[in-house]
C-alpha cells in the first residue's frame, strides 16, 4: 500500500514536469499556443511525427520552439536534477541539514575559472562549449581535488575537515576574482552575469554533452541508497552494518562533486536548488534515499524550470539571472531551517 502511495506521487511529479516543460515553452516574447507547442515537438518524433500537420504553423515559431527555448528548458530542468540529487547525497554524508552542492567550493573554483576565461577573451567553442565553461569545469574540479586532499587525514575523510577546507579555499578564491574584477573593469558585468546563473544560449549540443555524465553519475549515486541511509544512523552503526564508510564517503563526494562541477560550467552558480528540494521531499517522501535521491531528481528540475521560466518571463525585455530568483527562493528557507535546527539543538 505505502509503495503504491509513493509511486502514485512519483508519478504525479512526473505529469506536473512534463506539463511544466511544455508551459514553460509557449511563455516568452513570441507567445506560442499550447497545441502547436505539442504538435512541433511531436513533429520531431519518430514514427508518429509524420502523423501531425505542421504546416499552418510559422517556421519562425518552429525554430524557436526547437533551438530555443526546448533545449534551454531541458538543460534548466537538468542542472535542477543534478544540483538538487547531489545536495541530497552531500545531506547525508556530513549529516548536516544545510550541507549543499557548493559545500567542497565547486562554485568558488569553477567561478574563478570563469572569470579568468572572460578576462583571457576564450570565446572559441569545444563541442558547443565555449572555453570559458571548459576552463570553470576545470576550476571546479581543481578546487575539488584540493579540499578533499587538504580534509585527508590518512585514508580517512573529515567531513569537519572538508567543510572547514572548503570555506578557506572558496574564500581565497573570491577575493582572487575580486582582484581580477577590478583590474578588468571592461569585464565587470560578463563576470557578475555569470556568477548569477543563466541558461540563455543553450544548445541541443551542450545538453547532449553535459547529459550523458549527469545521467551515469545521478544513477551511480542512486546505487547507494542504502549506505546513505546507513550513514545517516551513526557512521558506527553503519560500520556494523557491513558498510565501508570511508569508502563510501569518498565515492559519494567525488561523484557528487563531479555532478556539481559538470552542473556549474553550464549554468553558472545557481544557488540554494541542493538545500531547499531534499527538505522539502522528505516532507513528503520521508528521509529513504532509494527514494529521495529519485525523487530530487524530478523535483529539483521542477523548481530550477520554474525559476528559470520566471527569471526570462517576470519582466518585459529583460532577462534576471536565475540565480537571484532561487535565492529569492532559498534564502528565507534557509533562514527558517537555521532556526528550526537551532531549536532542535541540531547545530
Amino acid at each position: 500500500m505505502i509503495k503504491k502511495l509513493y509511486k502514485t506521487k512519483i508519478l504525479v511529479l512526473l505529469i506536473v514536469l512534463l506539463f511544466l516543460i511544455l508551459f514553460s515553452i509557449t511563455l516568452g516574447a513570441v507567445k506560442i499556443p499550447f497545441i502547436e507547442t505539442v504538435k512541433i515537438i511531436i513533429s520531431k518524433i519518430k514514427f508518429i511525427g509524420n502523423r501531425v500537420n505542421v504546416e499552418t504553423i510559422k517556421d519562425s515559431n518552429i525554430f524557436i520552439v526547437m533551438n530555443i527555448r526546448l533545449p534551454r528548458i531541458l538543460m534548466a530542468s537538468l542542472v535542477g536534477a543534478i544540483l538538487s540529487v547531489v545536495g541530497a547525497s552531500y545531506q547525508a554524508i556530513f549529516k548536516n541539514p544545510m550541507a549543499d552542492p557548493f559545500v567542497m567550493g565547486v562554485s568558488s573554483g569553477a567561478a574563478f575559472g570563469a572569470t579568468l576565461g572572460i578576462i583571457l577573451g576564450l570565446n572559441k567553442g569545444i563541442l558547443g562549449f565555449g572555453l570559458t565553461s571548459v576552463i570553470a569545469f576545470a576550476g571546479a574540479l581543481l578546487t575539488t581535488f584540493l579540499v578533499y586532499n587538504l580534509a585527508r587525514v590518512g585514508n580517512k575523510i573529515s567531513t569537519t575537515a572538508i567543510l572547514l577546507a572548503g570555506i578557506v579555499v572558496s574564500s581565497l578564491l573570491s577575493s582572487g576574482i575580486s582582484l581580477m574584477m577590478i583590474f578588468n573593469k571592461d569585464e565587470l558585468i560578463n563576470i557578475v552575469s555569470w556568477t548569477l546563473g543563466s541558461f540563455n544560449g543553450s544548445s541541443w549540443t551542450q545538453l547532449l554533452v553535459i547529459s550523458i555524465p549527469a545521467t551515469i553519475g545521478t544513477i551511480f549515486l542512486t546505487t547507494y541508497s542504502k549506505e546513505l541511509n546507513a550513514i545517516v544512523l551513526g557512521e558506527d552503526q553503519a560500520q556494523n552494518l557491513g558498510v565501508n564508510v570511508e569508502l563510501t564517503k569518498k565515492i559519494i563526494l567525488v561523484t557528487a562533486s563531479f555532478l556539481a562541477a559538470c552542473a556549474v560550467s553550464v549554468s553558472g552558480i545557481i544557488g540554494f536548488v541542493g538545500l531547499i528540494i531534499p527538505h522539502l521531499l522528505r516532507l513528503v517522501f520521508g528521509s529513504d534515499h532509494r527514494i529521495l535521491l529519485p525523487v530530487s531528481v524530478i523535483g529539483g528540475s521542477i523548481f530550477l524550470l520554474i525559476c528559470d521560466t520566471l527569471a526570462r518571463t517576470m519582466l518585459s525585455g529583460i532577462e534576471i539571472p536565475v540565480g537571484i530568483i532561487t535565492s529569492l527562493f532559498g534564502g528565507p528557507f534557509f533562514l527558517y531551517l537555521l532556526k528550526r535546527n537551532r531549536s532542535k539543538n541540531l547545530i
